[in-house]
């Protein structure tokens, strides 16, 4: 026996001597689906809804998306810094680039300058011509599919 280490009954060791190994408790973890799995659901909905009744549609109809929906289109950009001192809100008119889950980019036709604008700033978005805005079903529209935050 180990004088400093006296032999003691200790659950995390399971009854073992004072020369024998501990043994840790087992844990058992909870397993998650994988990252982008969508689990299936039963019973046909409408066309373009995931499930049926009172579910999400299929399609996202985000402001990124139907930025890109309008690519290559005319638009005043309407944005707000806040906490700015020398112009607290600003607007850009520009022809619609790209569009991504946190930035815009336009550019000046007249300049050919570029904008890269960061979605935490947009106001609102005009244009002077119908927009697009009903995404094309079946996988085929090319929009994101992000997972919800």
């Amino acid at each position: 026996m180990n004088q400093y280490y006296p032999y003691k009954q200790n659950p995390y060791h399971g009854g073992a001597g004072p020369m024998q190994p501990a043994v840790a408790p087992q844990y058992q973890y909870p397993q998650y689906p994988q990252a982008g799995f969508i689990p299936p659901t039963g019973g046909g909905g409408a066309p373009g809804t995931v499930g049926g009744a009172g579910m999400l549609p299929m399609e996202q109809s985000y402001i990124e998306n139907i930025l890109r929906l309008n690519r290559g289109k005319l638009a005043t950009v309407h944005a707000t810094f806040e906490g700015n001192r020398e112009w607290n809100a600003k607007t850009w008119t520009g022809i619609i680039e790209a569009a991504g889950r946190d930035h815009l980019i336009l550019s000046d036709p007249e300049t050919g300058q570029r904008l890269l604008l960061p979605m935490v700033y947009l106001d609102y978005v005009t244009f002077t011509e119908e927009i697009e805005y009903e995404p094309s079903f079946g996988g085929t529209g090319g929009l994101a599919t992000f997972p919800p935050r």
